[in-house]
């Protein structure tokens, strides 16, 4: 594995800027997320890694080397596609296998028949190997096109939202394999998200993209309690932040136009007296939906607690984030 250096990182499209200027290090051995909505740059920034687009500025160094003269082949990454990618005229076993036997790697066929099936069964698909692609449902087919980069031992794994054609039980199956896979291996993965579940569990380190631009980079804890923007705070927590004007509850710094409030961070019992919209019971917890002069409030409470609609309870901010006009963090 190896550690990867992007400096100024800049990809045009006619007069649409998809990557803006990215420095960024990603360690080695790291899982490094990049998160973001549709058309942040997030994709277009593997691809430059990958050599699949051409810079129209800055460096990529994988390992210490300037991979900018360098072929796709010649760089050493593996990765996978939102799209499955698959030979469709090919079983799954030789999908698995075709990496390997690459010209640059010449992978003896024991080893490339050992790594085909501890993979099929890491990845559930063992049942599957001797099926043509066009066999396997949608699901099936992506968790092939994730085995193929991991028969791999590249420099850095790329993946472009891999899990996102999935069930719900099977994206958490392979959120925690691919996080234990990562983690044994030691390998160093940049993975593209737009689900902030995937970054907060999976993710040593995470970078938040906004129209091309990397705006903040941290681990997911710093990124969650320490967000420099409105846009960065928004971006991680389920349920959203409640971004509330500064003087719903009044007590702010001076600068301060507007306040953000985790679920967790709103203290009941006490303060301004909130109506009481609806309840989500959530099995380990429940979700207070609420309205307040006007504004509407979500918060954590007991999930034995029964609230009815339009009962009314008192609440208070704790430990609230503070944002000026533009949305930039006021400590």
């Amino acid at each position: 594995m190896a550690e990867v250096v992007l400096r100024d990182l800049s990809k045009r499209f006619g007069d649409t800027v998809a990557v803006d200027g990215i420095d960024m290090v990603i360690p080695d051995g790291a899982f490094v997320v990049l998160l973001g909505p549709t058309g942040a740059g997030k994709t277009t920034t593997l691809r430059l890694i990958a050599g699949l687009e051409k810079l129209d500025a800055g460096t990529v160094h994988i390992g210490g080397r300037d991979v900018a003269a360098e072929i796709p082949a010649q760089r050493d990454v593996a990765m996978v596609f939102q799209q499955y990618s698959l030979y469709p005229h090919l079983s799954v076993r030789e999908n698995l296998a075709f990496p390997l036997k690459s010209p640059i790697l010449k992978t003896p066929k024991a080893e490339i028949d050992r790594k085909v099936a501890e993979v099929a069964e890491v990845l559930q698909i063992t049942h599957k190997l001797d099926n043509k692609a066009t066999a396997l449902s949608g699901g099936e087919m992506q968790r092939v096109s994730i085995g193929r980069a991991l028969v791999r031992d590249p420099s850095i794994y790329l993946m472009d939202e891999p899990l996102s054609s999935l069930d719900a039980k099977l994206r958490t199956d392979l959120r925690v394999e691919l996080k234990r896979i990562q983690a044994s291996l030691g390998a160093t993965l940049l993975y593209v998200t737009h689900d902030q579940i995937e970054a907060m569990t999976m993710a040593t380190h995470v970078g938040v993209l906004n129209e091309g631009r990397l705006v903040q980079f941290g681990s997911p804890r710093e990124i969650y309690e320490n967000p420099n923007s409105l846009y960065v705070a928004g971006r991680l927590g389920l349920p959203r932040i409640n971004v509330l004007p500064a003087d719903v509850f009044g007590g702010v710094p001076d600068g301060v136009t507007q306040i953000g409030l985790r679920p967790e961070h709103i203290a009941q019992g006490e303060g301004q007296e909130a109506e009481v919209i609806r309840v989500e019971h959530l099995g380990d917890q429940a979700r207070l939906h609420l309205t307040l002069k006007g504004h509407a409030i979500t918060t954590l409470t007991d999930p034995h607690q029964d609230y009815a609609p339009g009962a009314h309870i008192k609440i208070a901010p704790r430990n609230p984030l503070c944002f000026d006009a533009s949305g930039n963090r006021i400590a």
